[in-house]
């Protein structure tokens, strides 16, 4: 356990960013008594730019938050008003989200934080800067030392989601947690269990945005908080596979599966032993799409980076009960990738994720195995399956290819070769380029026939029989069987006939 003493002060005055120092010069004529603390201060010491800001006055909380709400034309709300804490939201600015807490005085606030490296604060300054930092935990050593260290477990224990907050806070900084601090988050790890499920969401979120999703998620499994926020995947652990396809159990393929897509999405040294994996997927996928705008778009309030790591992770979540043995040794996971997703919609909802990010998730989880069987083994797709995957896939279509790679990257482990993995990637590529070839609608009016052309032209009785015949239309458009509109008119007579 730590205890307060005399704070320390860094000699040197730490720089901060221009954008950020025009924000902080008002932020300090709104709230004259407001002192910097926490991440942010964590942050500018270490080089990085904050992205939201934790400020603590002596004053009112709530008054300060609106002061700041109405100077920058966002958003407060109370996310405790009994302790006195509160949020500021802006859609637009240096930072999206500005919380403001209440303390006696700047040392008590300190005291009652997490981590020694958040447990800092800094005055502002006038022009925008900050003045020297108070540490009174020696914070600024464990961060030069790159240690995440908390102050006392009572701390911990006071909000269980701070538990969760060490391994992201050691994932994204590339940190170590303290073996006091671990043995302390591993006897606390079931009262994890009480924080609301979108609080656990927004902490495990930013682990799968970080290049070291894999360090953290294995970060989270040794600490005995996995099983806690992701409890389905307990079951998966020792679930063989068969071997001729598979180097690992059903859980280490899923954790080496996540590794690799690691690999491919961030350049980075490699932690799998294969440093040819990144490099050949990026140069192989960029001529097909631009991954990194598309990664970083944002379905909901989640990236499909995110979104998609944690699919990676959850692909084969249905396989230890859908295991069985046939009468010939074959063991069989039929219906997995089905029950996967009905699985997935109940995670992503107990984390409180929003129907189009669940959706996202779930189809991925659902159709994990669909870029596999486009066509047969090394041979190309045809146009219409290639129609089909992405009138299905819809947006998700690239992340899909990218979940299958690294499906198979995790699959075959250490026996994945160079030459193989390039033939896995130009299949890869192949289905993403493929798209630009195919007429696929984005919207009902691009479609050469509507449904009133069925009623006007040929006499068709509107009904639930509209959407199929116009959908088989549009298909036989995008393979070519169908140039104009007499041809899609002809196509949708013969297609309609016998239909109500």
């Amino acid at each position: 356990m730590m205890t307060g003493a005399a704070p320390a002060i860094l000699s040197a005055e730490t720089e901060v960013p221009a954008s950020l120092r025009r924000l902080l010069a008002g932020l300090r004529r709104v709230v004259p008594s407001a002192y910097l603390v926490g991440g942010a201060v964590r942050d500018l010491a270490s080089g990085r730019v904050p992205a939201d800001l934790d400020v603590v006055t002596t004053g009112d909380p709530a008054h300060a938050a609106d002061a700041i709400a109405r100077w920058l034309r966002g958003h407060a709300f109370p996310l405790d008003a009994e302790r006195g804490h509160h949020r500021v939201v802006m859609e637009d600015g240096a930072v999206s989200v500005i919380d403001v807490s209440q303390a006696d005085d700047v040392l008590t606030d300190l005291a009652r934080r997490d981590y020694t490296i958040d447990a800092m604060a800094a005055p502002i300054l006038e022009d925008g800067g900050i003045g020297q930092i108070i540490d009174p935990f020696s914070g600024l050593g464990d961060l030069d030392g790159r240690v995440v260290r908390m102050l006392n477990s009572a701390n911990l224990k006071d909000d269980p989601l701070r538990l969760l907050r060490a391994v992201r806070i050691a994932t994204e900084l590339e940190m170590r947690v303290e073996d006091g601090t671990a043995l302390a988050i591993r006897s606390l790890a079931p009262s994890l269990d009480t924080v609301a499920g979108e609080r656990v969401r927004d902490e495990l979120t930013r682990i799968f945005a970080s290049p070291r999703a894999y360090e953290g998620v294995r970060l989270l499994d040794s600490l005995g908080l996995l099983d806690v926020v992701l409890p389905e995947m307990a079951p998966a652990r020792g679930v063989g596979q068969p071997e001729q396809h598979h180097y690992y159990d059903v859980f280490e393929h899923s954790m080496h599966a996540l590794a690799s897509i690691d690999e491919m999405l961030h350049e980075q040294p490699s932690r799998t032993g294969r440093e040819w994996l990144g490099p050949l997927f990026r140069e192989g996928i960029a001529a097909a799409i631009d991954l990194s705008a598309y990664m970083v778009a944002s379905i909901g309030s989640q990236t499909r980076l995110s979104l998609t790591k944690f699919a990676t992770l959850l692909h084969d979540v249905s396989k230890p009960e859908t295991k069985s043995v046939e009468a010939d040794g074959r063991v069989r996971f039929l219906g997995h990738p089905e029950q996967g997703a009905v699985k997935a919609r109940a995670i992503c909802n107990r984390l409180r994720f929003g129907s189009r990010e669940t959706y996202f998730v779930s189809l991925l989880v659902e159709e994990h195995l669909r870029p596999t069987m486009l066509a047969a083994a090394r041979q190309l797709p045809s146009r219409r399956a290639l129609y089909r995957f992405f009138r299905d896939l819809g947006e998700a279509a690239p992340a899909c290819l990218v979940l299958s790679l690294a499906d198979a990257a995790g699959a075959t482990g250490p026996r994945l070769q160079p030459d193989r993995w390039r033939g896995h990637v130009a299949y890869a590529a192949h289905v993403l380029s493929a798209e630009a070839e195919l007429n696929m609608p984005r919207e009902k009016a691009d479609r050469l026939i509507s449904g009133r052309d069925l009623i006007d032209e040929l006499g068709m009785e509107p009904g639930p029989h509209f959407g199929p015949i116009l959908d088989a239309v549009q298909e036989a458009i995008a393979v070519g069987e169908i140039t104009t509109r007499e041809g899609a008119l002809e196509y949708a007579r013969r297609t309609g006939e016998g239909s109500p």
